[in-house]
């Protein structure tokens, strides 16, 4: 089995005519061989002997043997037939296989190099920009990070794709072949069927495996071979469904907890390392069964419920270990779980934990190892249970908006996960006190609101109402409760969404005139006049992370509404009052991080100036979102709006960096004073070159930028007060 994923210069010099000489030929070899097995164009065939034998007065010893040597013979031209067949349709599905595959890869690149992006024969990435002189006067578009990272992903899932066709074709020849003295007709109709074939057979083998017991004693190299077929077979219903099937809910239990927890404690080194990867794989896999809806894997979803209460001891000899849901949600940190699997399992966890005597730490106690790199934390499932729920954006959603009842109560769950109440869930401490669990509620709560699973590189639907009103229910928690976002692990995935969401944040902050949004609006301007939206902002705005993401977007946004006021300008009387109502939300937003980044550096002293700007950087992306939603004003594509994400990307890093080392506090009110200025200069160029572009000579063109300007110091100022207060 090829473990190695082919190249780019592999599959270009890939020769598909030989392939298709095979394919040919394989034509040519299964009609004789047909005829041969079943007559044609009047020659005599196996079929016709064997009719012959059979209806012949064999006597003797010629009644058995030669009867029987005639059959079996007969036989076998039929299955050397069935099996030229298969053969055929293994080479032609490969053949058809890897001419898509070339021409992706043929398409993907020429694509790529109209972007500046170069693709080596090893199908790695790579800004690849001409220089001046080469380019002539032609303006040069250099890759953005996220640009390179998307063309990354694109290149290495052709790249990935080819190699599973490899794979599959090549064994599925071996074990047609593996056989020198006998034919077979069993072989697959399809390379579809061949994939399918093979992920039965690997399952069978290592469901044996399993119930020889001990598996904690695996050598690395069988623990690798292992991870290798899940890898392999981890998006395969062949394998996935039969191997969680053939194991039974409490088998695909037990194994985890022996392999992850043996007696001695958990692993160390290269093989927790690799136990990492056997998790997320395991993972996948079995959220790859779960989407089934055969009976036998029906059954296992019910009884995986039904077993979340029942311990799984590390020593049989002591009853005391973790409990089903504990072992389950340590499954489910990666792919995607069916939705009503999902919803079941999520209400039974929580029913569970809210009739238990005692709190969540208490019922969720036990620190068994169940995941890796390995913690000393208890294992809460609620936590596994909401990583599940990041990459299903549906499942997630709907959870957030249903209840569940427990102990004669119904409550709902956005009550008892994230809203500050009495009924609410007292989320277990690590030693830090932060709350273990709310790192994966923040990722929960962002594929329900984005739309699409949590890190996902895609392009996410419109907003839905419900993803809209969960988001105006977290800016009114929050908002109204800022201290509860004081360092917490929620903060970025908050900021994510704020950026997600920031036309909805600055039409809820614009008086002006409406912004449109992506989708269903949020309805913030309510949550905006009592200074809970601007509370909100400036509390997740102490994150670093949060900070980069909101402040890219902002910027992306406050850009293209200022370029859609001059390319319509002729809707307005006077231009510069309507370009003043787009770029305030924007100076306020500005203004209130600003405060919220000095707080956290001089008065938390919860991260650094170089934090921050880190977090500019890594969070470039949400230009390009921002842009990519489908609601840019910009009158240009391809490459030209590239050139705009990155001259937005540019701005906010030559802006908003700041390097504070070995300042005093006092400096403080320096910095905002600064910041002040850089984020009238960042208006002012945005302003100037939409009003040029438009047509407007430079004189008014500089009239209506310092306008703009003057406009974001005295918003960015109003956004201060607000934070500061």
């Amino acid at each position: 089995m090829a473990t190695d994923t082919l190249t780019a210069q592999e599959l270009t010099d890939l020769r598909l005519g030989t392939l298709n000489t095979a394919v040919s030929d394989w034509k040519t070899m299964v009609g004789r061989l047909e005829r041969l097995a079943t007559g044609g164009d009047g020659e005599v065939s196996a079929t016709d002997l064997e009719k012959r034998a059979n209806a012949a007065n064999w006597k003797g010893v010629n009644a058995t043997v030669s009867r029987e040597f005639v059959t079996k013979t007969a036989a076998q031209f039929a299955d050397a037939a069935a099996e030229a067949k298969s053969v055929l349709a293994v080479l032609r599905d490969a053949h058809s296989a890897f001419t898509k595959h070339k021409q992706d890869l043929r398409a993907a690149t020429d694509e790529l190099a109209k972007s500046n992006i170069y693709v080596n024969g090893n199908g790695k990435v790579a800004a690849s920009v001409p220089s001046g002189a080469a380019a002539g006067n032609a303006d040069i578009h250099k890759p953005t990070d996220e640009e390179l990272d998307a063309a990354q992903s694109r290149i290495t899932k052709i790249l990935w794709e080819a190699t599973e066709t490899d794979r599959i074709a090549a064994r599925a020849l071996r074990q047609l072949a593996k056989n020198k003295y006998d034919f077979t007709d069993q072989g697959p109709s399809s390379l579809k069927d061949a994939d399918r074939d093979q992920g039965k057979a690997d399952a069978d083998y290592w469901r044996k495996e399993v119930a020889k017991g001990n598996v904690d004693e695996w050598s690395e190299e069988k623990l690798a071979r292992f991870n290798e077929t899940l890898k392999n077979q981890r998006d395969n219903p062949g394998f996935t469904e039969a191997f969680a099937t053939g194991l039974g809910a409490d088998g695909t239990l037990q194994f985890w907890r022996d392999l992850a927890a043996p007696p001695g404690g958990a692993v160390e080194g290269d093989r927790a390392k690799l136990m990492g990867h056997v998790q997320d794989n395991l993972s996948m896999a079995l959220a790859n069964a779960s989407h089934s809806d055969s009976p036998q894997m029906a059954d296992w979803k019910k009884d995986v419920i039904a077993s979340g209460t029942k311990i799984f001891p590390v020593d049989p000899a002591m009853p005391m270990g973790p409990n089903g849901f504990q072992v389950m949600s340590s499954l489910m940190g990666k792919g995607k779980f069916d939705d009503d699997f999902l919803h079941d399992y999520g209400d039974a966890v929580l029913k569970y934990e809210r009739e238990y005597p005692g709190e969540p730490g208490v019922a969720w106690r036990d620190t068994t190892n169940l995941s890796y790199p390995p913690t000393d934390e208890p294992n809460d499932p609620v936590a596994g249970f909401m990583e599940g729920l990041s990459h299903n954006p549906e499942a997630s959603l709907e959870f957030f908006n249903d209840s569940t009842t427990a102990g004669g109560k119904t409550l709902d769950n956005w009550d008892y996960l994230v809203a500050k109440g009495d009924d609410a869930r007292e989320w277990p401490l690590g030693e830090d006190g932060k709350a273990l669990g709310h790192d994966a509620l923040g990722h929960a709560l962002e594929s329900a609101t984005i739309g699409v699973p949590y890190e996902s590189d895609a392009t996410p639907p419109k907003h839905s109402a419900g993803g809209a009103e969960l988001f105006n229910r977290i800016v009114g928690e929050f908002g109204k409760n800022p201290d509860r976002l004081d360092d917490s692990p929620m903060s970025d995935s908050f900021g994510h969404i704020s950026a997600e969401y920031m036309r909805d944040i600055q039409d809820g902050m614009n008086s002006g005139s409406d912004i449109k949004t992506y989708g269903s609006n949020a309805n913030l301007a309510g949550l905006n006049e009592d200074g809970t939206l601007k509370n909100f902002i400036g509390a997740v705005g102490k994150d670093p992370d949060g900070y980069g993401a909101i402040l890219n977007a902002q910027q992306a946004v406050t850009t293209e509404l200022i370029n859609g006021t001059f390319e319509n300008r002729e809707q307005f009387h006077e231009l510069s009052p309507e370009v003043n109502n787009q770029v305030r939300p924007g100076a306020e937003i500005a203004g209130i991080l600003a405060e919220s980044r000095t707080q956290a550096v001089y008065d938390d002293k919860i991260a650094s100036d170089a934090e921050f700007n880190e977090g500019l950087a890594t969070a470039d992306k949400w230009v390009g979102r921002a842009i990519d939603m489908g609601l840019s004003r910009f009158p240009v594509a391809g490459d030209a709006a590239g050139m705009i994400i990155g001259d937005i990307q540019a701005s906010v890093v030559e802006h908003y960096t700041r390097d504070s080392s070995g300042e005093a506090a006092e400096e403080r009110d320096k910095f905002l004073e600064q910041q002040r200025s850089r984020s009238a200069d960042a208006v002012y160029d945005a302003t100037y070159t939409a009003a040029r572009e438009a047509g407007i000579d430079p004189t008014n063109a500089d009239s209506q930028a310092n306008s703009a300007s003057g406009e974001v110091r005295d918003s960015y100022g109003q956004g201060r007060q607000r934070a500061g207060s």
